[in-house]
Formats: structure tokens, C-alpha cells, sequence
């Protein structure tokens, strides 16, 4: 995707971004500081890697907490933060206008 074909995201995106990133970055400093290190300096700078965008996009997928299932089925909603499936797409939506693929 080149710059001028890039939408603005939206203040609402804005707000997810702001409200997720930092979960992410503090649950993947568990597992590889040096990663969340990098990311998070990126994201102070404004900008992710393609790398990161990627695993930011995967990770929100896989941490939708509000969906259909009952507590059997699907995932635990007891995480550190309630992440819906509008978060989820507000959050690819951010990161698309930011210029990554998701």
C-alpha cells in the first residue's frame, strides 16, 4: 500500500490502538523482551515494523474475549483488558492505515 492510497484512521481506531498496544507489549515482554523492547520503542516513534504489525494483528485475533461461545467454548474472557470483534477491527483498520497488510 503506497502513502496516497492510505485512509486516515479514525479517532475511535485511535483509541483501541492506545488501548491495546500496551496489553500487547507487556504480554509479549514475557515471552521475548527484546522484541517488545523494539516494538515499543517503535510505537513510541509512531510506527510498528511489518513484523510486529503482524503479530499485533495475530495476537488480537486470537485474544477476542466478547463472542457467542459460553466460558466452555471459547476464550477466557478473564484477561488483562475485554478485547470485542469491533476492537479486533478497529485495530486491523489502525494498523492497515499505517501501511502494514493484515
Amino acid at each position: 500500500m503506497n502513502d496516497a492510497s492510505r485512509t486516515p484512521p479514525t479517532a475511535e481506531d485511535e483509541r483501541v490502538a492506545a488501548r491495546l498496544v500496551p496489553v500487547w507489549l507487556e504480554e509479549t515482554a514475557r515471552y521475548d523482551e527484546r522484541a517488545a523492547t523494539r516494538a515499543r520503542q517503535d510505537w513510541q516513534r509512531g510506527r510498528l515494523s511489518p513484523e510486529a504489525a503482524r503479530e499485533l494483528a495475530d495476537w488480537v485475533t486470537a485474544r477476542v474475549t466478547d463472542t457467542g461461545f459460553n466460558r466452555d467454548e471459547g476464550p477466557s474472557p478473564d484477561g488483562p483488558t475485554h478485547i470485542s470483534v469491533a476492537d479486533k477491527a478497529a485495530l486491523h483498520r489502525w494498523l492497515e492505515a499505517q501501511g502494514h497488510t493484515v
